[in-house]
């Protein structure tokens, strides 16, 4: 999936525009970058396109997986995007729907075990039978 079709597919599903779609994927990939450990990030970062990888760039600061569970998760892409929770968790939801589209199963698969049970909620959309096909 190219950089404009991630961003449509977010903007689409979050009813926001373009722009402020990008704003909301960039804060969302930060805040799972600041979940994953090093590696794990940089197995994401490379089945994505260019413009989406800055925010998953890892750190020597970013090397290890901070653990925080979904509402931690929501909190911080709120924060980072300037919106509320209960929108931060739709962004978040709509970001997670997309990645499974854009990245091969088996990686995202590989995301979704990496997070504890709590994040079900967030995860759950991208997981349901024909989710890539369903527009909201």
């Amino acid at each position: 999936m190219d950089y404009d079709t991630f961003v449509d597919q977010v903007a689409r599903r979050t009813g926001t525009s373009w722009q402020r779609a990008a704003e909301l994927i960039r804060a969302t990939l930060a805040t799972l970058a600041e979940r994953l450990t090093g590696g794990e990030v940089l197995d994401l970062a490379v089945q994505l396109p260019e413009p989406l990888r800055p925010p998953l760039r890892p750190t020597p600061d970013t090397e290890a997986a901070e653990r925080f569970g979904a509402a931690e998760f929501v909190a911080r892409v709120a924060l980072r995007g300037g919106i509320e929770e209960s929108a931060a968790r739709d962004v978040a939801s709509a970001v997670f729907s997309t990645l499974r589209e854009a990245v091969t199963g088996g990686e995202f698969d590989e995301l979704v075990v990496r997070l504890p049970r709590d994040y079900r909620e967030l995860v759950e959309p991208a997981l349901a039978p024909g989710a890539a096909l369903r527009r909201r």
